[in-house]
Order: C-alpha cells, then structure tokens, then sequence
C-alpha cells in the first residue's frame, strides 16, 4: 500500500474528503517525525513505537578488498510492534 492508497482508504473508513485525510494523515506523520527527531518515542496504543536508535561505531571489513574499515556512529528510526499487532500479524 502507497500513500495515496492510504488516503483513499482512511477517507472511505472516515467518511471525509480524500483532502481532508491528506491533511491529517500528512499532519500526524509530521508529528511522529518531529518527535523521533527530538529523541522522543512516539507510543502509538495497539499499533506500535516509533523511536530513535543510535548505532555505535564498529569495525567493519570491505567485502571487495579484506580491508577493516571504521563504520561511524549514526542514528536510525526503529519501530517495536505492539503485542496485538505481532498477534494479528502471525
């Protein structure tokens, strides 16, 4: 499912304009991003978390020459399921 299929499926289930399921669907992912960048986790009741993982730095090896390389430390979005989620998913 892409976005615009998303929109089209919450006005439907909603009864709104596909404007207006834009509007609020393109409003609530704002919100998650904002706060996963402030390091927030966003704990979404039945559905899942949302947060922000720091990968430390490592040693890593090239794969074309042998070589150890340093891999930088970075940061990543990370999404933990709900329990009932994992349930209806297995």
């Amino acid at each position: 499912m892409n976005k615009a299929e998303l929109i089209g499926l919450a006005a439907e289930k909603a009864e709104i304009s596909k404007t207006d399921a834009e509007k609020v669907i393109d409003a609530a992912l704002r919100l998650v991003e904002e706060a996963v960048v402030r390091g927030e986790a966003v704990k979404i009741s039945g559905f899942g978390i949302f947060e922000k993982k720091v990968r430390a730095a490592r040693v890593g090896t090239n794969p074309s020459s042998g070589a150890k390389i340093t891999i930088p430390a970075s940061n990543s979005v990370a999404f933990k399921p709900s329990k009932g989620l994992k349930e209806k998913v297995n």
